[in-house]
């Protein structure tokens, strides 16, 4: 069978992706789980992370996101049986695209999709929905009353956050990048408590959320990367370090996702003095320990069940057929698209 993978060259710009015959392993492991995929989410490949953890590898599997039908299972599986529907993220090291037909995954990868879920939300929506987890409950401890900021609220995770936070209590602001992105955050619903078009040169991001909080700033910020300085224009509509450490309030939490972000004296007295605190978000820490394996199942239940009664319900594009994954997954790279579903015919 065939997958997609990542040719990785000198730098990321090099980066080809391109389709590869795969065996799939013919005897299972104890506890392992073959799995048919049916769907199959296409989200940016963090090439940077591969060649940190020293994985050694010329091709690198694409799309980890999967939904499928259990075919056969391990002799020391006790979680699953032949004929489920489950859903679930490849781990990291994963040798398998989650695009072949059947993959082989760990029992402990994998939770069941609840009946009334489709194949297409549950894929789109469980990585999203653990970046919105690990964010809000994990590192920033969220509470019902608190005040949170997403910027770049109209992206899948975004959307998946701002209902997360809704569902606990939370008022809710978000940034738009774009006027369609505005509209659409608007009608959203439950409706946010503001939307700031940053994509406006009149619109000052700052003045906003304190004019919201009159005048004490957020609890919670989750960024969407941030602007160190002077920045190509794909990235001119993000914040600026300074911006961020303004708006929170005392006592309050700010989520990155910007890996390279450096503190300087100042910004780190600023944060001592509103006693505030700072996280880096990567939803891969999951599978760095066996320790976190059952909460890391928990939060996984806990989304597709929110799937499935509509208290979490993505935004997701029409699926596009296997023979698009190539170019799909090109566009996702570029930022051209936010996220790809594919569907296995």
């Amino acid at each position: 069978m065939k997958g997609l993978y990542c040719k990785l060259g000198e730098t990321a710009a090099d980066a080809k992706f391109v389709v590869r015959e795969t065996n799939v392993p013919s005897a299972l492991g104890s506890n392992q789980v073959k799995v048919q995929v049916k769907a199959c989410a296409l989200s940016p490949l963090d090439i940077k992370l591969h060649e940190d953890l020293k994985f050694q590898r010329d091709l690198v599997p694409v799309g980890r996101e999967i939904v499928g039908i259990v075919l056969q299972v391990g002799p020391k599986v006790t979680f699953f049986q032949p004929d489920d529907e489950v859903v679930g993220i490849l781990p990291l090291d994963t040798a398998m695209s989650g695009l072949c037909d059947a993959v082989v995954i760990n029992e402990h990868h994998l939770v069941q999709k609840p009946e009334k879920l489709s194949w297409v939300e549950a894929a789109g929506a469980i990585r999203d929905g653990l970046r919105a987890y690990t964010a809000l409950h994990t590192l920033a401890r969220m509470a019902s009353g608190h005040t949170l900021l997403v910027l770049d609220g109209a992206s899948p995770f975004g959307v998946l956050a701002i209902q997360l936070a809704h569902y606990h209590g939370v008022k809710v602001l978000a940034s738009a990048l774009s006027s369609e992105d505005q509209k659409f955050l608007e009608q959203l619903r439950p409706s946010v408590a503001r939307v700031i078009g940053v994509w406006d040169a009149k619109v000052d991001l700052v003045d906003s959320c304190l004019e919201e909080t009159g005048g004490l700033g957020v609890d919670i910020v989750m960024d969407s990367g941030v602007r160190l300085h002077e920045e190509p224009e794909a990235r001119c509509l993000l914040p600026y370090k300074h911006d961020i450490i303004t708006l929170i309030g005392v006592g309050g939490h700010w989520v990155t996702t910007e890996q390279n972000l450096q503190l300087d004296p100042p910004d780190s007295r600023s944060l001592f003095l509103k006693a505030a605190s700072l996280s880096f978000l990567n939803e891969e820490v999951w599978g760095a320990s066996s320790a976190r394996q059952g909460r890391y199942l928990h939060i996984m239940k806990d989304i597709v069940e929110k799937l499935s009664t509509g208290t979490l319900r993505p935004q997701l594009e029409d699926p596009v057929p296997l023979y698009d994954a190539t170019v799909s997954m090109e566009m996702v790279q570029k930022n051209q698209v936010r996220k790809r579903l594919v569907i296995q015919l």
